[in-house]
């Protein structure tokens, strides 16, 4: 009888013990991504944000290795602008040489 017990026991602390490891990995991985919108936070909506051109250039050749997102860096002309200014523009398909409207 006392075989049965501490068996019963012993599954019921198991139990608790794969719980508890559960709830533990959940609030982990919370807590590390909620770390991750810390940084924007008291800050506008980036896709919001009116950006000023750091550039008066009407146009930007595109160079090697650049992307959308690194010509709205260098330009201050954000990736939705750049996007409106060039509908037929395919962002993974840039090439050098390839002239960007700015304005």
């Amino acid at each position: 009888m006392q075989d049965k017990k501490n068996s019963l026991l012993a599954r019921l602390l198991a139990a608790v013990a794969l719980i508890t490891a559960v709830v533990a990995i959940v609030v982990a991985i919370g807590a590390a991504t909620s770390s991750d919108e810390e940084p924007n936070k008291g800050r506008e909506n980036p896709s919001r944000q009116v950006n000023k051109p750091k550039t008066k250039a009407k146009t930007y050749e595109v160079e090697e290795g650049d992307s959308l997102t690194a010509i709205a860096e260098k330009t201050g002309i954000s990736v939705d602008r750049l996007e409106k200014l060039n509908p037929d523009l395919d962002p993974q398909a840039l090439q050098p040489g390839q002239e960007l409207k700015l304005r």
